[in-house]
């Protein structure tokens, strides 16, 4: 089956092969007619299977007719974050070549202004991300009265991001008439009390089993210590021992670990770019283009990379951390293996990642082999990297308390009044050996307490020499003499108790 039997107008079956696609996947077989049928869909596919074509190509196909008004988008497509929607707007560009339709689009990060002349001008297709699009509608510089097709893509993604009241909201602004689609790699019960709520009789189209894997995907579990010095060593073994590794992607639970393992990787000599949502939108699309052009070779990311983030090329996803949800892993190592291609994914696990790993196996009904990376992975790396021993002892001693809101991470009992009197310990040790040190030893000490500040591992800490701290200056003998004899005021009395004092007789006690 060929793209020219799907019902597919002319321009759009030349835009796909000018594209270099000739055979539709799975999703696009089933999927497309229906689309073009008008009737409502729930698509639920492995993800890199081509899903967003799935909608795309049968959008252009109907929008060929007509002309949309100022302010009113005729067609609306939701996503859970800003990468994905411009993902989308790019398949829009390619693939409508042969088309003069208006794309807008609406994300965060960007200029309210900007994007308000698209919309003023009138836009064919609008994609956006839920809440920069309830902004525009309640600043009154939006109507959605005329939408006809109505996309929520990623539609699990929407539940564990909170977006789900703001989508209730706006599938209430739309026209009843529209016609809705809804995708997803999986399909959790709440999506399908969504999938009832908004849709009309919809056809499932369901080519593989929902939350499964790709087979074309090598997976592997490697056991780690649980120290994150000891993690990030086992990452870069994995990195360094990996064949045929183009580039990857490194996904990690938390934000703030996202910057710590970039900035590991960096010291090591690694070409890495981080990418998390608490960055500002430019460097998020600079930091993209980037890893797609091949100028990094690592992304260390959050899970906001991890749904629909189509880089073709990707050949290694690794889970620093092992996602907390069953069905971030199914997405998170979908970003390889795609097109066909073969991949592969290693998450480093933790004793504590038992239940977790248990989880995956149960939500994908397949075993994943563990590899436990011990002396052999030891004896690979150089002979100072090899132990790790002082870094743990400086990740123990500049343990942070976890930020408000982030769980899984309790600071030891007494952690804080022990740092307190190790610090005040520290500073006096530093003021005693200035005395007799030299510059050389003395910056290298600062060095070492600098890098153990920022987490560095031991490998790449300045091998310092601990100073020798010069004995204690006794106290002067002039201030030490008859220090024993001093009691109270000493030779000093204050005045007040050298007034006399009178005591009263029997008879001036009975009249007072």
């Amino acid at each position: 089956m060929t793209f020219d039997t799907l019902g597919l107008s002319t321009k759009v079956v030349e835009a796909v092969k000018l594209a270099g696609y000739t055979t539709p996947t799975p999703i696009q077989k089933e999927a497309i007619p229906e689309v073009l049928a008008r009737r409502d869909l729930v698509g639920i596919a492995q993800t890199g299977t081509g899903k967003t074509a799935s909608f795309v190509l049968p959008m252009l196909t109907a929008l060929e007719r007509g002309r949309a008004r100022a302010r009113m988008p005729r067609t609306l497509i939701l996503e859970p974050t800003r990468e994905l929607a411009a993902q989308v707007e790019e398949n829009f560009v390619k693939y409508g070549v042969n088309h003069k339709l208006t794309v807008a689009l609406l994300i965060g990060g960007v200029s309210f202004d900007e994007q308000d002349k698209k919309i003023t001008r009138g836009a064919d297709v609008l994609i956006a991300t839920p809440g920069r699009l309830l902004d525009h509608f309640e600043r009154g510089r939006l109507l959605l009265t005329g939408v006809e097709i109505l996309v929520i893509d990623e539609a699990d993604r929407m539940l564990d991001m909170g977006f789900i009241p703001d989508i209730e909201r706006i599938v209430k602004l739309i026209p009843f008439t529209r016609q809705t689609m809804l995708f997803s790699a999986t399909m959790p019960p709440e999506i399908d009390r969504l999938a009832n709520q908004f849709l009309q009789n919809p056809v499932r189209v369901e080519v593989s089993k929902p939350a499964s894997t790709l087979d074309n995907v090598s997976q592997a579990v490697v056991r780690s210590g649980n120290k994150p010095s000891e993690k990030r060593q086992t990452l870069r073994t994995l990195i360094d021992n990996s064949e045929n590794l183009t580039n990857a992607i490194i996904f990690c639970n938390r934000k703030r670990d996202v910057a710590t393992v970039q900035r590991s990787l960096e010291r090591h000599g690694y070409s890495v770019g981080a990418l998390h949502g608490d960055m500002d939108q430019h460097h998020r699309l600079k930091t993209l283009a980037s890893f797609r052009n091949n100028e990094i070779t690592l992304l260390v990311a959050s899970d906001v990379a991890a749904r629909g983030l189509d880089i073709t090329a990707v050949s290694h996803v690794f889970n620093f951390d092992v996602p907390t949800h069953a069905e971030d892993y199914v997405h998170r190592i979908g970003r390889t293996g795609r097109a066909g291609r073969s991949g592969a994914a290693f998450s480093i696990a933790t004793s504590a990642d038992k239940k977790y790993i248990s989880a995956i196996e149960n939500l994908t009904g397949r075993i994943i082999d563990v590899v436990t990376a011990g002396a052999s992975a030891k004896a690979s790396l150089p002979s100072d990297t090899a132990d790790t021993g002082n870094d743990d002892v400086k990740a123990a001693d500049t343990v942070t308390e976890p930020s408000s809101g982030e769980a899984g991470e309790k600071p030891a009992k007494g952690r804080r009044g022990r740092r307190r009197r190790s610090g005040k310990k520290t500073g006096e040790a530093a003021i005693e050996a200035t005395a007799d040190t030299t510059p050389e030893t003395t910056l290298a000490a600062t060095a070492d307490v600098e890098a153990a500040d920022r987490g560095d591992d031991a490998d790449t800490a300045a091998p310092a020499t601990k100073p020798v701290a010069a004995a204690k200056p006794e106290k002067s003998r002039s201030r030490r003499k008859n220090d024993g004899d001093r009691v109270g005021f000493c030779d000093h009395v204050p005045a007040f108790m050298l007034r006399p004092t009178r005591v009263p007789n029997k008879e001036e006690e009975a009249v007072g």
